[in-house]
């Protein structure tokens, strides 16, 4: 993709994109890793992406390592430090920038991160594409539809990965546009079959109560009962760990189940193309990173049926979708896929299939086109 720049004054005013990104100078506001999740992904990823095409790339990051080091150990101390320095950060950023790519979730770190990013562009004449995610936005748009209204006023774009979120803010009186996740196919690449042997279980999800590992670990436990040489791979960490350690060991299944940390990306390939089925024990979710890995990666997938993930993936056709919170469903699931290959290399086939749909020759297009939107008169160039 190559584009051309007009009339640039440092501002979003007289940019034209009519077909690409070269010569772009985008502020991206989002998370790195450490630590690890779905967003940072995303962000670090978009900014890799874009720089390839020719973009150039401002990134403010809003979790930057507190200094002091003890600062990180209290919650509330540590977002108040990184506060001011991470405003200055935007101001100076937005001074440079030509369009801002905001990546926004629910809770705090919309007050204290998407909605400065959006009033300091929009108060230095920049535009501003909002990329919100997190499966969590019903609720929090419930309590503060009001503010967050208010603020998205002052931003051009709203972007979101899936239909589900795109209801979720119609309902609200902001309408969106889809841009989804993308996956790296060059990284999450299939074995060249599903692994023979014992069934081995990857769940590769943060120990947090919201993705509620403690479900996976009951229907691994009952699949182990059938399947005694079964195994399971945790892959992530979290304020959940010593808690789940003590019910695998409660259920007799802790010499089976491994507990990896914090993988990184290529270390997360590989362990996929070792699995022989993913597990996605969410309670809320939107367009999970893992779930997309897994399906390029050629593993059968079975995920809770909740938030975006039936906007990502088809019951019975691409993945297997139980209840939340369910483990005798996940465990029926999770027989039926160890025991039936067909079946299986079924789910294998039309996910792999499926998952091209995500890659950025399919998503640069749409991207471009929610950053076209948001010039004036960008669309006429």
């Amino acid at each position: 993709m190559h584009a051309r720049v007009v009339g640039v004054q440092g501002q979003g005013a007289g940019v034209c994109l009519p077909s690409g990104f070269a010569g772009l100078r985008l502020m991206l506001v989002g998370p790195l890793s450490p630590p690890a999740g779905g967003m940072a992904v995303q962000t670090a990823q978009l900014a890799a992406l874009l720089k390839e095409q020719g973009a150039a790339i401002d990134l403010v990051r809003t979790n930057k390592p507190p200094r002091p080091a003890w600062v990180g150990r209290v919650p509330v101390a540590r977002a108040l430090w990184r506060l001011l320095p991470y405003l200055w950060s935007l101001w100076r950023a937005a001074g440079r920038a030509q369009l801002a790519h905001v990546m926004a979730n629910s809770g705090w770190a919309w007050h204290l991160f998407a909605a400065p990013a959006i009033w300091i562009a929009h108060l230095r004449g920049v535009p501003v594409v909002v990329n919100y995610r997190g499966g969590e936005a019903a609720d929090f748009l419930k309590r503060s539809a009001g503010l967050v209204r208010w603020t998205m006023a002052r931003a051009q774009v709203l972007a979101v990965p899936s239909g589900f979120l795109q209801q979720i803010f119609a309902a609200q009186r902001m309408p969106a546009t889809i841009v989804p996740n993308v996956v790296d196919l060059a990284r999450f690449k299939p074995a060249d079959t599903l692994p023979d042997g014992p069934p081995h279980v990857v769940v590769a999800r943060n120990l947090e109560r919201l993705y509620d590992n403690a479900t996976a670990l009951r229907a691994f436990a009952q699949l182990r009962a059938r399947h005694p040489h079964a195994r399971l791979t945790i892959a992530g960490t979290g304020p959940e760990e010593a808690a789940l350690r003590s019910l695998a060991l409660s259920l007799g299944v802790a010499p089976a189940v491994e507990f990896a940390g914090r993988l990184d990306r290529d270390a997360m390939a590989a362990l996929y193309r070792r699995a022989s089925v993913v597990v996605n024990p969410s309670l809320a979710d939107n367009m999970p990173n893992s779930v997309l890995e897994a399906m390029a990666s050629g593993v059968p997938v079975v995920s809770t049926n909740v938030g975006g993930v039936p906007f990502l993936v088809r019951h019975e056709d691409t993945a297997l979708l139980v209840a939340p919170g369910d483990d005798q469903s996940m465990a029926a699931a999770l027989l039926r896929v160890a025991e039936d290959r067909a079946l299986a290399l079924g789910l294998r086939c039309r996910a792999l299939a499926d998952v091209r749909r995500y890659t950025w020759e399919q998503v640069a297009p749409m991207l471009l086109a929610a950053y076209r939107r948001s010039f004036q008169g960008g669309a006429a160039c």
